[in-house]
């Protein structure tokens, strides 16, 4: 069959392309932004790609148009492809359809934490030899790649909220049918999308109207929202995660104040304990959700807790970009206050002695439009000093948050300016933490460039006073 995937750069429609072509389709795509490093993992797997969208892409017809959520009424494409009366889907509709019906689906699901969680159960369960197949929407380190068809049964999914498409309002999480779910956390996100809070526990509700009776649900104790949802109807077993005030079936202690050793418990009985890289509680909470989503799944819980000593992460999840004269700079992904300041509190009780710099663009629909604005402060709490960019699209004045703040604080609608700033403040110790959903414009590299020429210029100055 020969597929045209619109909107195939996006990290969903991008793993699902890869999906479709190890399984034997013809797959080629277009999108409105052709970049790596999809787009090189896309071409190296003989997926054409088509920048821009344009009429002509599907004249021949393909024999289905999957379309991405990014597409909309009013696109040529689009409205070509309706007036013409192609055969077309969505992307999670042909996922489920094709790829998953015959599959083990373990989903993990939440506001936080989906594809560190997703990533640390594909690497467990390919630890354990299962050869699972994965759909994550990040990069895990251990495979290199977000997506692969793997070996019947086992399939992991990072199940999105987010709606379908243009055409199908629900989650995408509704079409995957999992036997394993994981429900990391609930809080109100994706405000371009949903109106409040009530409407995301509704799609959490249907979400687990599609959970066998002989599933499980891997559950959050810690959460009243994911509480509420449960309260709104569960047909399937329970068992509940947590490592804060409500004690849950799986319980985190902590051996280590950065969360990087600690001890599983499970119905108050000690199975072990991981020493890994990974930092912060919420990334404890994370591997006790995969630990006891691979256990339903057959994996015993000595052998996952092995696996995750040899987890290395995901890229832009606290990712260190480099490090230059003792001044390491690292890429995360956080773009939510609860993110934020879990990420920093990790990384603070990680590295006590070192200044904790952060620079923030508020990049998500919800962030821009200033939906948690009030919060954002108190998710800063950490840092030593802050530099947030005032992006042209941002519909608020960051002075409000800057006003909250009790560190310095620098605002700048300048990426280069933001970069020069930061090098002009940094002292080896440092650690610098770059936190957006986006590229950011190059920051990170731009950062590093300006401190190796620092770095080098003082070398040099160095030198010449020796001579």
């Amino acid at each position: 069959m020969k597929i045209h995937v619109l909107g195939i750069c996006g990290t969903f429609m991008g793993g699902l392309a890869l999906l479709a072509r190890e399984a034997g389709f013809e797959v080629r795509g277009s999108d409105a932004n052709v970049y790596p490093p999809m787009s090189t993992q896309l071409q190296a797997q003989g997926i054409e790609l088509l920048e821009g969208y344009h009429v002509e892409d599907l004249d021949p017809a393909p024999e289905q148009v999957v379309v991405g959520n990014a597409m909309s009424r009013g696109n040529e494409v689009v409205e070509y492809m309706l007036d013409r009366g192609l055969r077309y889907t969505s992307g999670p509709q042909w996922l489920s359809e094709h790829l998953l019906q015959d599959r083990w689906v373990l989903a993990v699901a939440g506001t936080h934490g989906k594809t560190t969680t997703a990533s640390m159960l594909a690497w467990i369960l390919e630890a354990a030899g299962l050869k699972p197949g994965f759909l994550i929407g990040g990069v895990p380190n251990n495979f290199g790649v977000s997506a692969r068809l793997g070996d019947a049964p086992f399939f992991v999914v990072e199940a999105d909220e987010y709606d379908t498409a243009f055409f199908d309002k629900r989650s995408k999480f509704v079409h995957y049918r999992p036997r394993t779910l994981v429900l990391n956390n609930l809080e109100f996100d994706h405000a371009d999308i949903f109106p409040d809070l009530a409407a995301i526990k509704r799609q959490f509700h249907h979400l687990l109207r599609t959970v066998p009776h002989s599933g499980l649900l891997l559950v959050n104790a810690d959460d009243a929202n994911l509480s509420e949802v449960l309260e709104m109807g569960c047909w399937t077993p329970v068992e509940t995660v947590s490592t804060g005030l409500f004690p849950g079936q799986w319980q985190a202690l902590p051996l280590a104040a950065d969360g990087s050793h600690f001890a599983v418990q499970l119905d108050g009985h000690t199975l072990g304990e991981v020493r890994w890289t990974q930092l912060g509680t919420h990334n404890m909470h994370n591997a006790l959700s995969a630990i006891a989503a691979a256990r339903h799944a057959g994996v015993p819980v000595a052998q996952s807790i092995e696996a995750l000593g040899s987890f290395t992460g995901v890229k832009r999840r606290l990712e260190v970009r480099g490090e230059v004269n003792e001044i390491t700079v690292y890429d995360d992904f956080a773009h939510h206050p609860t993110a934020i300041a879990t990420t920093l509190d990790g990384l603070r009780h990680h590295r006590r002695d070192a200044r904790l710099l952060v620079i923030l663009e508020l990049r998500s629909n919800t962030m821009r439009l200033g939906i948690h604005s009030d919060e954002l402060a108190a998710s800063l709490e950490q840092a030593d000093a802050v530099w947030l960019y005032q992006s042209p699209d941002l519909s608020w004045d960051l002075q409000q948050v800057a006003n909250r703040l009790t560190v310095p604080v620098m605002i700048s609608g300048s990426i280069d300016e933001l970069a020069a700033a930061v090098a002009a403040a940094v002292v080896p110790g440092d650690s610098v933490v770059v936190m957006s959903n986006g590229g950011f414009g190059g920051i990170h590299e731009k950062l590093l460039d300006r401190l190796r020429d620092s770095t080098a210029s003082m070398a040099s100055t160095g030198s010449a006073r020796n001579e």
